[in-house]
């Protein structure tokens, strides 16, 4: 019980972090997570915590390269004195 209450709240602090997710949102995630936690296996908790680096690195790779043009553009247009 106790745990639910717990996961509840971190979960809707969580959520207050990540755009598209509300508190109420968050805090049934952070309940149901201990649950779907429990049933996982070792190897699939692993291979989930990989993808979500890997995709988070691509995610900040692409957010990069999509900056750097324009960064680029801007330098080149100022007057060399």
């Amino acid at each position: 019980m106790i745990g639910k209450v717990v996961g509840a709240f971190l979960g809707g602090k969580a959520a207050e972090r990540v755009s598209g997710i509300q508190g109420p949102t968050g805090a049934a995630l952070g309940v149901l997570a201990p649950m779907i936690i429990r049933r996982l296996s070792w190897p699939a908790m692993i291979a989930i915590g990989v993808g979500g680096y890997l995709a988070k690195k691509a995610f900040d790779d692409n957010a990069n390269a999509s900056r750097a043009p324009a960064k680029a553009a801007r330098k080149s247009t100022r007057r060399k004195s």
